[in-house]
């Protein structure tokens, strides 16, 4: 692990997401790339996983040239993978690529699909980290969220991680669900705090009225006024509370979304917060490396069953491949970083890009009270941090 100097955060610089698709049922908000499956071909995907990634590595041998600092299996819901699949792959990974020893290696996992067996099984596997996508504790906010699992299944999955051997838990939690209140959000927040998990991650849900040319339920719903989301002071209010009851219980914020008790901070999703290289396969899976002064960001087949048949001819399965130059990249630089607690080095990223700083902009920032100096960087105040992404187009 490095520390960015820009952020002046320890992150991953090189690491690996594998996509599984694969759920049981959709979730009203949910616009990942999924396939909804009863049996779930977790071999052949396996297989699948590891010709793709045989395909990237001969067209770009040079990710084999440092370390992966981290591996991420996320979906979808990998815990219907199979723990054999996953060692299967997991092996495979480490035959093709040169893994740190201490790279994290995360799964993602559904409460109703985490039982101790299987979660051993990860653990045999050399999965090391475990993210629990309970979501919330009040079965009333589950129900609407459309999630099968109970608020006792959801204590049971953590549980069952510690019976399991895992020493590093992350929770997810979901805030501004319609109809959730501050006191249930914060309850959320409390039940969490009481496992004693190293991460927790509080996302405020977002509704997009459009992804990728398609609707999800709740954003049909939207569109018809069949769907009332609370008020941008509600969820405010509800990010400040969890924020605080997490904090009482030392699990520190240390980006807008995510807590962690010192060095516990996800490495993985820090890889992506700091501008590092993800090489990604799976349907859908979103890559990145570096390419001169700017990049290359490359989106799989997001149809499983056509990932599947490119990646089984011998084909790379792309469905976009995006050139950024230095502005682009700039950009995302700027709007990433700015979520970190850790601040931004805004004139180090300026001189870096090539881009005239925003002095005049900065100053008002910081007068208003949105930004604050932190050693040589600017970070986000508490005020700043509920409009981070306005605050970022500011200093475009």
């Amino acid at each position: 692990m490095e520390i960015d100097p820009l952020t002046g955060f320890e992150a991953a610089r090189v690491g690996l997401y594998v996509h599984f698709p694969y759920c049981l049922r959709r979730c009203p908000y949910c616009d990942f790339t999924i396939a909804v499956a009863r049996r779930v071909p977790g071999a052949r995907y396996a297989d699948a996983v590891l010709a793709e990634l045989r395909l990237r590595l001969e067209q770009r041998p040079a990710w084999a040239e440092r370390p992966l600092e981290s591996v991420y299996l996320g979906g979808g819901t990998p815990s219907l993978w199979g723990p054999q699949d996953v060692a299967r792959v997991l092996q495979g990974v480490r035959g093709a690529l040169p893994v740190s020893p201490a790279a994290e290696v995360s799964l993602e996992a559904n409460p109703e699909v985490a039982d101790a067996a299987r979660l051993a099984g990860y653990r045999a596997a050399g999965v090391n980290r475990l993210s629990l996508g309970i979501q919330s504790f009040d079965a009333g906010v589950l129900a609407t969220l459309g999630r099968s699992h109970s608020p006792l299944e959801a204590e049971s999955a953590f549980h069952a991680a510690r019976a399991a051997g895992f020493d590093n838990v992350s929770v997810d939690l979901i805030l501004g669900v319609p109809g959730q209140s501050l006191g249930q959000s914060v309850a959320d927040a409390r039940r969490t705090a009481a496992l004693g998990p190293e991460h927790a991650s509080s996302y405020v849900l977002t509704v997009e009225r459009e992804h990728l040319g398609a609707e999800t339920v709740f954003s049909r719903r939207l569109r018809q006024g069949r769907l009332a989301l609370p008020d941008d002071g509600a969820v405010v209010e509800m990010m400040d509370a969890v924020g605080e009851v997490l904090g009482g219980a030392g699990l520190a914020r240390y980006e807008i979304s995510s807590h962690a008790l010192p060095g516990r901070h996800s490495r993985h999703n820090a890889l992506y917060w700091t501008g590092g290289e993800s090489l990604a396969v799976g349907a859908g899976a979103v890559g990145f490396h570096a390419s001169g002064t700017g990049g290359v960001r490359t989106t799989n087949l997001r149809s499983t069953p056509r990932w599947l048949e490119a990646v089984e001819a011998g084909r790379l399965p792309d469905e976009e491949r995006e050139t950024l130059d230095a502005v682009a990249l700039y950009e995302e630089r700027l709007l990433l970083g700015l979520r970190l607690r850790s601040g931004l080095d805004l004139f180090a990223l300026w001189a870096r890009s090539g881009v005239t700083p925003r002095r005049t902009e900065l100053e008002a920032l910081i007068r208003d009270g949105f930004l604050e100096p932190v050693d040589q960087r600017f970070r986000l105040t508490t005020r700043g941090a509920h409009v981070h992404q306005e605050l970022s187009a500011r200093l475009v």
